[in-house]
């Protein structure tokens, strides 16, 4: 089984790293200008300063961040989507990340089934030092939030609805603090880490089943009713 060690990273570590993020997120905003303009929020883990590390592993530590295309007259297919964000990452990290980061630089972007993903590794020591996953979505109005999905058996995007684990997040999360209930958002956050054995299970879906659990777990869903 495998046996992980989660720990909240320091903000003085995470900070420095999100604001160069930041940075190349608006460098991809002006290289795709041409074809769209696009929305960004940090999320989930990344957005409530949650930031977290596993001691046991060399996979440091990640941000997650949701890309809204500006398309609402559909131009673009899902595949061109997520291949024009995909190769205006490239091109910004190749310009820029570099000299940013220094001499630990992205790699190419990985297009994996739910997200981009751009890693700084530190191939000298074997580990990757830090990551960004880029989920593009689309709010639908209703509370419910699609996604583009890249099936790799096939080689295909699709829009698809995110898990109802995913819906009315900011709500909850307002109900949550409301109730005094955030400090067992984060001791179960990191328990649900560390019981983790899913290594394709991201951050951001860890984050949206721990408020769903503590929601439950504390009478949110009949209170809503």
């Amino acid at each position: 089984m495998i046996m992980h060690n989660f720990k909240y990273v320091p903000k003085e570590e995470w900070k420095p790293i999100r604001d160069k993020l930041l940075e190349i997120i608006h460098g991809l905003q002006n290289e795709v200008r041409d074809n769209f303009t696009f929305q960004y929020h940090f999320v989930g883990s990344s957005k409530r300063k949650m930031i977290t590390r596993d001691q046991n592993s060399n996979i440091g530590f990640d941000f997650d961040v949701n890309i809204e295309v500006n398309d609402p007259d559909e131009d673009y297919s899902a595949e061109e989507i997520r291949n024009i964000l995909r190769k205006g990452l490239d091109k910004v990290n190749n310009l820029y990340g570099r000299s940013v980061f220094g001499y630990f630089g992205y790699d190419y972007t990985e297009d994996s089934t739910r997200v981009l993903t751009i890693k700084v590794k530190d191939s000298a020591n074997s580990c990757i030092l830090h990551s960004c996953d880029f989920c593009i979505i689309y709010e639908c109005g209703d509370g419910r939030q699609q996604y583009i999905r890249y099936n790799k058996e096939q080689r295909s995007y699709s829009w698809e609805y995110q898990p109802k684990g995913y819906y009315d997040l900011p709500i909850k999360i307002e109900w949550i603090k409301k109730h005094g209930l955030w400090q067992q958002v984060r001791d179960t956050y990191i328990d649900k880490k560390n019981m983790n054995t899913d290594d394709n299970k991201k951050s951001r879906s860890i984050f949206a089943e721990t408020i769903h659990q503590i929601c439950q777990q504390n009478g949110y869903y009949q209170h809503a009713k």
